[in-house]
Formats: C-alpha cells, sequence, structure tokens
C-alpha cells in the first residue's frame, strides 16, 4: 500500500494512493485508520510531506563508493567506518514533493543532492534487536539531503550545511511492504541519469541502524531515518535545475531549485 498526505480545501488528511487516485482515511497510518469512500483525483490534491517526524536521524557514510568518490575529490583519506554513525537533522529544513530548494544568496557551493531512503517509523519501539528492528517501520519513503560542501567543511555541526530551509525534499508517498535492502534508487537531474544504486550495498543495514537508535533512545510513530546515499553527487544543482529522486514502488520526488538573491 501506498500513503500519502494531502491538503484540499484547507483540510489536511491521509489517504490511500492507488494510480491517480486517492481514497481519504479516518485515523491516520500511525494509529487506527479506516479507508473512506471519499476519493479524490492525485492531481486535485495539494501533496505534503507524508510525515512530520518528532525526531528525524540519518545514517552517517553508509556505502563504500560515496566514500571512495568523496577521498577522490577532495584528496582525503577517509576510512571505511567501523560503526554506524547517527546524526540530526532539522524538521523545518523539509518540503514537499514538488516544492522548490531555495541555495541561499551566500553559498559559496558546490551544493549538491544526496537521493537516500527512508524508513519511516511507525509505532513506538525500544531496545530492539536487528532480528526485531524492521517490525516497527511501517513503510519507506525518498529523500534528498542537499548538502552545501562548503559550509560543510566549515561547520562542526553541520547546522548550515545540512539543515538551511528546504534543504530536505522528502516523499512523495510511503510504500509499505518493501525490503530496504533490495531497492533500486536513481537520480536525475535535468531529465538525466546523475546515479544510480542498489541499498544492498549499505555498509551497515537499515536493520542495524534502527536497532542502534533504539538501544539508547526511544522510537515514535512518525520518526525517520534517512539511510545514506551511494556514489557520486554531481553535478552541483545551480540556479534553473530540476533534481529527481525515483524508486518504481515510492515514486518520484522531485524539485526545483532557485538561489535566493542578495538583499
Amino acid at each position: 500500500m501506498k500513503f500519502g498526505r494531502f491538503e484540499h480545501q484547507g483540510r489536511v488528511f491521509f489517504g490511500a494512493v492507488e494510480g491517480d487516485r486517492v481514497s481519504e482515511l479516518e485515523g491516520t497510518p500511525f494509529d487506527r485508520y479506516e479507508v473512506t469512500r471519499k476519493r479524490h483525483a492525485l492531481s486535485a490534491l495539494k501533496l505534503l510531506v507524508p510525515c512530520m517526524p518528532g525526531n528525524f536521524y540519518c545514517a552517517g557514510l553508509n556505502y563504500a563508493a560515496h566514500i571512495e568518490w568523496a577521498n577522490r575529490r577532495t584528496g582525503g583519506n577517509r576510512k571505511m567506518p567501523e560503526k554506524a554513525d547517527i546524526g540530526y537533522r532539522s524538521a523545518n529544513a523539509l518540503i514537499a514533493h514538488g516544492e522548490t530548494i531555495v541555495i541561499p544568496a551566500d553559498s559559496p557551493g558546490p551544493v549538491e543532492f544526496e537521493g537516500e531512503l527512508v524508513a519511516v517509523i511507525g509505532k513506538k519501539a525500544r531496545n530492539l534487536s536487528e532480528s526485531e528492528a524492521l517490525d516497527c517501520v511501517l513503510g519507506y519513503t525518498l529523500g534528498n539531503d542537499v548538502s552545501e560542501r562548503a559550509w560543510q567543511k566549515q561547520d562542526r555541526t553541520l547546522w548550515r550545511a545540512k539543515n538551511c530551509d528546504t534543504f530536505k525534499p522528502m516523499g512523495p508517498f510511503i510504500a509499505t511492504g518493501l525490503d530496504p535492502m533490495n531497492l533500486t534508487i536513481s537520480i536525475k537531474v535535468n531529465g538525466r541519469p546523475a546515479g544510480e544504486y542498489s541499498t544492498d550495498k549499505m555498509l551497515f543495514s537499515a536493520q542495524h541502524y534502527i536497532s542502534r537508535i533504539s538501544k539508547y533512545m526511544t522510537l515514535w510513530p512518525g520518526d525517520v531515518v534517512w539511510l545514506g546515499t551511494d556514489g557520486a553527487t554531481e553535478p552541483a544543482l545551480e540556479d534553473g535545475d530540476t533534481v529527481e529522486v525515483a524508486q518504481k514502488d515510492i515514486g518520484v520526488l522531485s524539485s526545483r531549485v532557485t538561489r535566493a538573491k542578495l538583499r
């Protein structure tokens, strides 16, 4: 099943997506719900971020090819991580499919995409083993971890580099019943292929990340865990570009890019 979050005539609701039609839910996918007979054309609805997380977790370096590419580009010598690192992002940076990434006017760049699989937590969980970890997942969506690389070098906490307003497109839908370790993620910029990878190349599995987080922190319905990206994240994004992150079961997360003007 695919779930989305929508707005229609000022009213916000969750819906079950079937092709180009949406059936409203009474309730939410994170609690008891009923699929109602209220149906809409998908094109008639405003698509929102599929959930607004209370906690926004992200995998650190989680793919070997991405680390190797970064080392080649920067002349660095970063080693493969020995353990799963977990960071945070700001929910304030989230935008929905179809909304615009705004590069700050004073950004020196480059600003780059990072297309990622996102696990959406469906129920409260604590102290999960890896074998139990996926039981708390409602489903999976897509994210674009937009990154300002000059600021990434300057700011220890990555507060600007990763968390500027609009730097976290997420969506379009939450798809259930997927194997997070056997999906293909593809990225296009201006309609041209810019990357493709399989999630089976993760250094640390989705199960491992979720289990590790739950050892120290309670996971809550609606929390999200972004699971990292692979390969190069070029070309840099420029004013007027369109970037798409896609997976066949979840859909396409598309964002336009603009650069703010100096005041």
